[in-house]
């Protein structure tokens, strides 16, 4: 079986939960045979040698796609294309319809890209799959607002290409329609009752934790060597809200000495990057570490899981929270917001904790707790650990997705 799998967005410089999802998902497939070839957006650029799907010996086939919206600066271009911009592709389809070698398709996006792709399986008689990555009908009012945002007061102009495409119905038409939050799971069913919607976690390698990168830490920034780390990593976003741990860090900084701030992320969001460096500054907090994007499997992005103290998690949103596992694989405890996501992952007091953005002391006890209480956070983090490595490790979420495949396949069969 060969899987088409199409990508809104793949710039290895720019990583995130999806690529991270997406990448592990290729990898554990190629573990059960199924063959995947990624369609995306050809980059403006060189990424560099850095590409981890190339890397898996996956072809990645790049097309051109562009944000069809007139009268927005560059910036705003660049903010709508890193979280969500609905682009255009006249080559994917012409591409995709081309690859004779593919027996199904599987987008990872929704809007114009997801029904072109959608449109290609129909007229190949293809089964054709589609995952919710970001949200769809779960989205918070004011995360919603926020994705927007960049092209508020622009002239839009792809409508006719989306019309033609059948962007509106990627999900109503799947054969199957992917998400790993129960919620959404809950809300498409609801929906769509006639639509074979699935629930199916993201998974990751659990094995690439059990090797101790400490040591890359601390060679890459020395000034963290004996310090209690408190690890946040996500792109440097509004929506991943890192101004509030930088606001808390700056009112208990003074009682917590020898604690350090550690961001770890590409900074996707210009204009929010430069405001959250600006309140360092304008805080005196010299010594929080932005690291910039780090590769998913980066000896330093492994080492920081596990030399944290105490992972936070502060988003106003998350589908999922693939960061969860991955810091319950480094051993790590958990310290996060209650969103949809980590509300399937998270028991508050037995594998980790939530905090409430609008109550500052739900947040502050708890991170004083693990931060000097080690038998608590080694009870918190073993637990944690003991269920991603039971639930979620690649090579079982990726057999799963090839049974879905198999299944939808068959029903294509003359």
């Amino acid at each position: 079986m060969r899987v088409a799998h199409v990508l809104r967005k793949y710039d290895p410089r720019h990583w995130g939960g999806t690529e991270s999802a997406v990448l592990e998902l290729l990898r554990g497939l190629e573990a059960q045979g199924v063959e995947s070839v990624v369609y995306a957006p050809r980059l403006d650029e060189p990424a560099g040698a850095a590409d981890p799907i190339a890397d898996l010996g996956i072809e990645v086939r790049r097309f051109g796609a562009f944000l069809p919206t007139l009268g927005i600066s560059p910036e705003a271009r660049a903010r709508s294309l890193s979280v969500g911009g609905n682009i255009v592709s006249f080559s994917a389809p012409r591409m995709l319809f081309f690859d004779r070698k593919v027996d199904l398709v599987h987008s990872h996006v929704l809007g114009r890209l997801g029904g072109a792709a959608r449109t290609v399986a129909r007229l190949r008689g293809l089964p054709f799959v589609v995952s919710i990555h970001g949200g769809y009908l779960d989205i918070p009012p004011n995360v919603r607002d926020q994705l927007e945002a960049p092209t508020r007061g622009g002239f839009e102009y792809g409508r006719a290409f989306g019309a033609l495409m059948g962007a509106r119905r990627v999900v109503e038409k799947a054969d199957a329609v992917i998400t790993c939050n129960p919620r959404e799971a809950e809300l498409l069913t609801r929906k769509l009752p006639a639509r074979r919607v699935v629930r199916m976690p993201h998974g990751i390698p659990t094995e690439q934790f059990s090797v101790d990168q400490r040591a890359s830490v601390f060679d890459a920034w020395p000034a963290l060597r004996d310090r209690n780390l408190v690890l946040c990593v996500g792109r440097i976003d509004a929506v991943k809200n890192q101004r509030f741990l930088v606001e808390r860090y700056a009112a208990l900084r003074a009682s917590l000495p020898n604690t350090v701030l550690v961001l770890a992320g590409g900074e996707t969001d210009a204009a929010y990057a430069r405001s959250l460096h600006e309140l360092v500054r304008k805080e005196g907090l010299d010594d929080v570490v932005f690291t910039g994007g780090l590769a998913p499997r980066d000896p330093r992005l492994i080492g920081l899981y596990q030399a944290a103290s105490v992972f936070v998690l502060p988003s106003l949103t998350e589908t999922f929270g693939i960061v969860v596992l991955e810091a319950w694989a480094a051993k790590t405890p958990v310290l996060t917001t209650a969103t949809s996501g980590t509300r399937q992952l998270v028991e508050h007091g037995a594998n980790g904790f939530f905090f409430d953005l609008e109550d500052p002391a739900s947040f502050d006890a708890p991170l004083r707790q693990l931060l000097t209480d080690r038998n608590l956070a080694h009870r918190v983090a073993e637990r944690g650990e003991r269920l991603v490595r039971e639930q979620y490790d690649t090579t079982q979420v990726a057999g799963r997705f090839k049974a879905l495949y198999e299944e939808i396949s068959a029903r294509h069969l003359p």
